[in-house]
């Protein structure tokens, strides 16, 4: 069962694409988060996603959201799919213990042994604002991403 909006997010740490280990805390009182959850790069859905993101990167970054992706692959499949396709945010390798980021998430689909695609909004102070996730095989739409956005309480600098 994922995560409930108004609950702590869940720290970790997480090496992206770089080898550079990424964790959500260190975002906190800061910037609010976007974690996207997603099964493997590559794939057709999520490719497209993700382009989907890169392309539409405003969103976040006008309101100073640090955008995550995360998924079971390995830092050096992360880098090649993020080189290919340009993608310019840390893609996160929740490679071993294998899918333990997403467990804790509660989207992490055993019989498949990958996540589910999901979104988690987290603001400065570690707490899930805004959240959605889709059936297998069903891309998220950047119209969830606005709505979800729209739950984040103004960043003020």
């Amino acid at each position: 069962m994922a995560l409930e909006n108004d609950t702590q997010a869940p720290d970790f740490e997480l090496p992206n694409q770089f080898g550079e280990h990424i964790r959500l805390s260190d975002f906190r009182h800061k910037k609010p988060a976007a974690l996207v959850f997603f099964p493997l790069a590559f794939s057709s859905t999520c490719t497209s996603e993700l382009c989907e993101l890169r392309d539409n990167l405003a969103l976040f970054a006008d309101k100073s959201i640090e955008l995550i992706g995360i998924s079971v692959d390995s830092k050096a499949t992360l880098r090649a799919f993020a080189e290919k396709e340009g993608y310019e945010f840390n893609l996160l390798a929740d490679f071993w213990p294998h899918g333990s980021v997403a467990k804790e998430y509660g989207v992490f689909l055993q019989d498949k042994g990958f996540a589910n695609r999901a979104s988690f909004l987290i603001d400065r102070s570690g707490i899930i604002r805004a959240s959605f996730i889709t059936a297998p095989g069903q891309p998220r739409s950047i119209a969830d991403y606005r709505a979800a956005l729209a739950e984040l309480a103004p960043v003020t600098a």
